[in-house]
């Protein structure tokens, strides 16, 4: 299917008011994001400038170093004026031995004026550029090898693999590589995003998930090179970058040459119950990171589907995805690193629910033409029963097919029973296989029936997201959270894990990375 084809009819008048709608109700988020930082953008900083390691307890230097600053003389102006201008005057040779003299108490911290401020936004910016320079060549080595080797058509087989033991994540990832897997995604460890630092070091113990590290990330980007050269097929990484850590996440992400990152403006506010403004200022750093790396981001509008009914509420997963594309978009990711994210989740024994689940799955690619739309397999109805699991992952991937999705999530027949296992990962690619094989270009075919029940439904869910986005409008999308708009969760402005770590800007701030990835530096 052309991503052009339009299929629904949609009126462009009320295309073009629904994005204008999303623009008004982000604007006021992105002004909060624009003027405010974190205790997360600020340890990024000092990551991209090479900062490494942890102490003893195994809480990282960026930490301490930041946390020593904050001390000493607040971070309203940023990490970056206090640091250069300390590690100039202490004559450290590095950071890392900077932030070992401030945790011993043996360095202390200003906000420098004149030339010494001068002297220290020099050596900061340098030290960032530094980083991004290596991000630079990591986004040019991903192209060189996608020439090589080509890029497999979509949709892009996405599979998970996460034991917790990264040594036992890598031959897992391999195999499903060699099954037919695009993309390999290493779920994190239950828990993770509400840790306030990244853990140092390959990790071998997590539940439900592996730790994501940069030195797991290493050693799962090396390991799919190698499976990609036996291959002569790029296969991409994918984990996450959201939580209290995401800035630094998307920072370690670009540094390893990490593909794709779970990243959404929303999820971390409803499902983690952390701070809005923290979670806002967090996101728009971090796509700006995905943006200069060429990582394509996956946002998170399936979770909603699993709090809220899949029917009812489908016009709320279409508001998100508007404003996680102005969001994305207002950080300078193209159209083709937003992979926008839906679900096949309404009750199969509802009448007519595949007929609806077109009807969704077409609206997110129609309105989208240009994302490479993330399609989320049954969960939430998902049994215990495997052969009625197995044929509902099948419905899953024909709705698939015939709808032009992008990236497609392999669904597991024991979703909801076990941890799959390595067979059970084989029999559901087999799935995708046959279906594909079978119907795979069912698109070119399929087209509603202009008046249908699928034209109707697709108009009648974009109508209420337009009618949703003029009251987020109206009462402010920070007061929609709270109201439990989205995913039926109420998340207030002035409460969550982390607010404590958001600061205002003062006059004079500075973010050298922001400058350098913004084009100002």
């Amino acid at each position: 299917m052309s991503p052009r084809r339009t299929r629904l009819a949609l009126d462009p008048v009320v295309v073009r008011k629904a994005r204008a709608l999303a623009r008004r109700a982000g604007a006021p988020v992105v002004k909060l994001a624009r003027t405010h930082t974190t205790v997360s953008v600020e340890r990024a900083v000092l990551r991209l400038a090479g900062l490494q390691g942890a102490d003893v307890e195994g809480i990282p230097w960026a930490n301490r170093l930041v946390d020593a600053v904050r001390a000493d003389c607040g971070l309203e102006h940023g990490v970056a004026l206090p640091v250069w201008d300390a590690l100039l005057r202490d004559g450290a040779p590095d950071l890392a031995v900077l932030a070992q003299k401030a945790a011993a108490g043996a360095v202390t911290f200003r906000v420098p004026e004149g030339r010494p401020a001068a002297r220290a936004a020099r050596a900061a910016t340098a030290a960032a550029r530094r980083g991004i320079a290596r991000i630079d060549a990591n986004r040019a080595t991903r192209d060189r090898l996608l020439r090589r080797y080509g890029d497999p058509p979509k949709p892009w087989v996405y599979l998970i693999v996460a034991t917790g033991d990264i040594e036992e994540d890598i031959p897992q990832a391999q195999a499903a590589a060699r099954e037919g897997a695009d993309i390999i995604a290493v779920i994190r460890s239950t828990g993770q995003s509400l840790l306030d630092y990244v853990p140092e070091g390959a990790t071998r113990e997590g539940f439900a998930g592996t730790y994501a590290t940069q030195e797991n990330f290493r050693l799962m980007r090396a390991a799919l090179d190698d499976v990609s050269k036996q291959l002569r097929r790029y296969v991409r990484l994918t984990n996450y970058a959201s939580g209290l850590c995401m800035p630094e996440i998307a920072t370690l992400a670009g540094l390893e040459r990490l593909d794709m990152m779970l990243n959404d403006s929303m999820y971390g506010i409803l499902f983690r119950d952390i701070n809005p403004i923290r979670t806002f200022v967090d996101q728009r750093f971090s796509r700006q990171v995905h943006a200069r790396a060429g990582i394509v981001i996956n946002t998170g509008e399936d979770n909603y589907l699993t709090t809220a009914d899949a029917v009812e509420a489908a016009h709320t997963v279409t508001v998100s995805q508007l404003l996680n594309e102005y969001f994305a978009r207002e950080a300078g990711l193209p159209d083709e690193q937003i992979g926008l994210g839906h679900a096949f989740e309404i009750n199969p024994d509802l009448p007519d629910s595949f007929r609806l689940e077109l009807a969704h799955a077409l609206l997110a690619r129609e309105l989208f033409p240009d994302a490479p739309l993330k399609w989320m397999p049954p969960t939430k109805h998902m049994t215990g029963d495997i052969f009625r699991g197995y044929l509902l992952d099948g419905f899953f991937n024909l709705a698939g097919a015939m709808t032009g999705q992008s990236i497609l999530l392999v669904g597991m027949m024991t979703e909801a029973v076990v941890t799959p296992w390595l067979s059970d990962r084989d029999l559901a690619l087999q799935n995708v296989r046959y279906v594909f094989n079978a119907a795979g270009r069912l698109g070119e075919d399929f087209v509603p029936a202009p008046d249908g029940f699928i034209v109707r439904r697709a108009h009648q869910v974009l109508a209420e997201a337009v009618d949703l986005l003029e009251r987020i409008v109206d009462d402010g999308l920070l007061d929609a959270i709270g109201d439990g708009t989205f995913g039926l969760m109420r998340r207030p402005a002035d409460a969550g894990k982390g607010l404590d770590g958001v600061v205002r800007h003062a006059p004079g701030y500075l973010n050298p990375a922001t400058d350098i990835l913004e084009g100002r530096a």
